[in-house]
C-alpha cells in the first residue's frame, strides 16, 4: 500500500512540474523555451544523457545537457543553471560559445504533443571538469529528471553514428555531423533546424 501511495505522490509531483514548466501557447500546445550545452572533452567526445518518457518506458533517447528556461531567465544563465543541475559543474558564462544551433522541435512527451524552442551553446571541458561531471557529485536534478534520466556517457561523432545505426534515437537529428564540425572549432555560424 505504501508503494502505491509513493507512486501516486511522485506522479502528482511530475504532472505538477510539467504544467509549470510547459505553459500553453496560443494554439493550446505545451510550449517552452530551452537552453542546451554541448559539452566537448579533450578527446572530441560529447556528453549525452539517455532518458525516457515517464509515461512511456519504451520511448527513450539521448540528448545534451539543458532544459526549459525559467520565466524571464537569460539564455546563458538558464544553460549554466541546467549544466549545474545535471552535472554538478559550475563555469563562467564567458566560456560558452554560441549560440551555435537553434532548434524548433515538436514531439510527443508525457502524453501530449509538445513544442520546444532551443538554443545550443558549446562548452569545452578540461579533464578535471570531466571528472566532476563523471563523478555525479553535486547534481541537483528535479523530481522529473530523477525519474527519467537513465544513464550518460561521452561519445565521439563516429560512436553517435553507430548508436543511430543501432536504432537508438539521438537528438537533435544530425548531431553526429554537427559535433564533427564543432570538435576543432565553431565556425561562428548558428545553424537552424526544425524537427
Amino acid at each position: 500500500m505504501e508503494k502505491a501511495e509513493n507512486k501516486n505522490e511522485t506522479l502528482s509531483l511530475v504532472e505538477e512540474n510539467l504544467k509549470r514548466e510547459w505553459p500553453l501557447d496560443a494554439d493550446g500546445f505545451p510550449h517552452r523555451k530551452a537552453a542546451r550545452i554541448v559539452l566537448i572533452n579533450s578527446l572530441g567526445q560529447a556528453y549525452l544523457i539517455q532518458g525516457h518518457d515517464y509515461f512511456d518506458l519504451s520511448h527513450c533517447w539521448w540528448f545534451t545537457v539543458g532544459g526549459g528556461l525559467e520565466p524571464e531567465e537569460d539564455l546563458r544563465d538558464g544553460a549554466l543553471r541546467e549544466l549545474f543541475e545535471e552535472t554538478g559543474l559550475r563555469v563562467e558564462a564567458e566560456r560558452l560559445a554560441g549560440p551555435v544551433l537553434s532548434r524548433k522541435a515538436t514531439f510527443h512527451f508525457a502524453r501530449e504533443i509538445r513544442k520546444q524552442d532551443e538554443l545550443f551553446f558549446i562548452l569545452r571541458v578540461s579533464e578535471a571538469e570531466q571528472e566532476v561531471i563523471d563523478s555525479g557529485k553535486g547534481r541537483a536534478l528535479t523530481a522529473l529528471e530523477k525519474q527519467v534520466h537513465d544513464r550518460e556517457g561521452w561519445f565521439s561523432a563516429a560512436e553517435l553514428v553507430q548508436l543511430s545505426q543501432a536504432g537508438e534515437k539521438v537528438y537533435p537529428t544530425g548531431f553526429a555531423q554537427m559535433l564533427e564540425s564543432w570538435v576543432i572549432s565553431w565556425d561562428g555560424v548558428m545553424r537552424e533546424i526544425t524537427e
